[in-house]
């Protein structure tokens, strides 16, 4: 039994290592994988908190604020003054002067040494910017979530896309591959019976500039295949050079992704992250109109002190015996707005006039939310058909060159007729996939505006 218990203790570690290490992802668990990953969405999360703290700074702004100060001098050439000696008490006159109105002696006041310890304790009574500030302070948290939403939105969709580009290029590879490989095979039996006699040397130039085509498409779709991959890990916020593997097939995923249901989805635009971000644009100008109002009204503080001053010829305020003298303030400021040549009048218009351009631009933005909803449906409608088009078509060309291979190896038509429907074949095979990849993107991004 405790065998069996080590070896759990031992295995558990690595089968955590293992999941954290996951290298083969679905759509969903990519998607799933760079909203927690993804480098932009980690500066999102951050963006959040960095406003939390900066609502509680304004917050703390008007709260009592308690501030210590400690003072040294050391007057290393004390400063004189000079008096009649008739006001000096003789102990203090320089040897050989004498008391008399007309003549002046220096005399030093203090010791060198002075150290003075305060504390002051402030508080903010008033202040219309401060009260302002603070309602402020709920629009821009509100405004770092709705970004923090846009970024999670966006990254997804950067990773639909990249997901299905990586797929795109790995069908190609196959395509083109079985392509190569067919063209392969048709050349060397056109070379063998033109070597024979029975055939014309245009059919093997025909063929072989197809297949120098087509083998060119390979190493394309194989560095297409690389960077696409590169490309997805980046979006998940892995190393680009991490071996990451995709376990869905483009036309399954293509297939899921056909629901005409969505296109009756009920729309609130509230729910639309754009909508959000527009709303708080405006939130943001009305406060910035408030605050100017507020710089109108006057601000009071009060502030209250406690502190003691020391002297001494020599540094010795650390002992025990040192005589410390209290002293304590207690005071108020009251600052009144009273003329400012019409700056304060000019801010406040300026921000009314920045406030009504939000305004607009608010109902700017929910039309053209409205448009860009009834243009995304349009788009994945589109795209539906030209998938179900281009499938059909596929079949169409597929038959196509198969007939005319047939007729090829018969003598009933010529390589440049074959070549022709080859071209069409690997043009319409490119097509299927682009379609399947555009039904997948269209439909994410009609999603992102439905908030889905």
């Amino acid at each position: 039994m405790r065998t069996t218990l080590i070896s759990l203790l031992l295995i558990l570690p690595l089968f955590s290592q293992a999941q954290e290490d996951k290298s083969s992802f679905s759509l969903d668990e990519a998607i799933a994988y760079a909203l927690q990953h993804n480098y932009s969405v980690i500066n999102a999360d951050r963006d959040i908190v960095d406003a939390q703290k900066q609502k509680w700074e304004t917050i703390a702004g008007g709260l009592p604020q308690i501030d210590g100060a400690i003072s040294y001098q050391n007057q290393l050439k004390q400063p004189q003054s000079q008096f009649p000696s008739i006001l000096v008490p003789e102990e203090f006159l320089p040897p050989g002067v004498v008391q008399d109105p007309n003549v002046f002696v220096p005399i030093i006041f203090g010791q060198p040494q002075t150290a003075t310890a305060t504390v002051t304790l402030k508080q903010q009574i008033f202040d219309g910017s401060y009260i302002v500030g603070v309602q402020a302070t709920k629009a821009f948290l509100s405004y770092s979530q709705n970004n923090k939403e846009k970024t999670d939105l966006d990254v997804r969709k950067a990773v639909v896309e990249a997901y299905g580009n990586v797929l795109l290029a790995q069908e190609s590879v196959l395509i083109s591959e079985n392509n190569k490989a067919t063209l392969e095979k048709n050349l060397y039996e056109t070379k063998r019976i033109y070597e024979n006699g029975l055939g014309d040397e245009e059919s093997v130039d025909q063929l072989q500039i197809t297949l120098s085509s087509v083998d060119n498409q390979l190493k394309n779709a194989k560095r297409l295949e690389k960077i696409t991959l590169q490309m997805l890990n980046l979006m998940m916020g892995l190393p680009i050079t991490s071996p990451t593997e995709l376990t869905e097939n483009l036309d399954d995923l293509a297939q899921k992704q056909i629901d005409l249901g969505l296109l009756d989805s009920e729309f609130n635009i509230e729910n639309n992250v754009d909508y959000k971000l527009a709303l708080n644009l405006n939130e943001q100008r009305y406060y910035e109109h408030k605050l100017e109002k507020s710089r109108a009204l006057p601000s009071l503080n009060a502030f209250v002190n406690y502190g003691g001053n020391s002297f001494s010829d020599s540094f010795n305020f650390l002992s025990s015996g040192q005589e410390w003298f209290g002293q304590s303030v207690l005071g108020f400021d009251l600052n009144i707005p009273i003329f400012s040549s019409l700056k304060r009048s000019a801010s406040t218009q300026r921000a009314k006039i920045a406030l009504e351009k939000a305004k607009t631009q608010f109902t700017e933005s929910q039309e053209q939310i409205r448009l860009q909803l009834e243009s995304a449906k349009s788009d994945y409608i589109l795209s539906i058909e030209e998938y179900d088009t281009s499938k059909q078509n596929l079949k169409l060309a597929e038959r196509i060159e198969n007939k005319n291979q047939i007729k090829y190896s018969e003598g009933l038509a010529t390589s440049f007729e074959l070549r022709q429907a080859q071209t069409q074949l690997y043009s319409t095979q490119q097509e299927y996939l682009q379609s399947m990849v555009d039904v997948i993107n269209r439909k994410t991004e009609l999603e992102i505006i439905l908030n889905q």
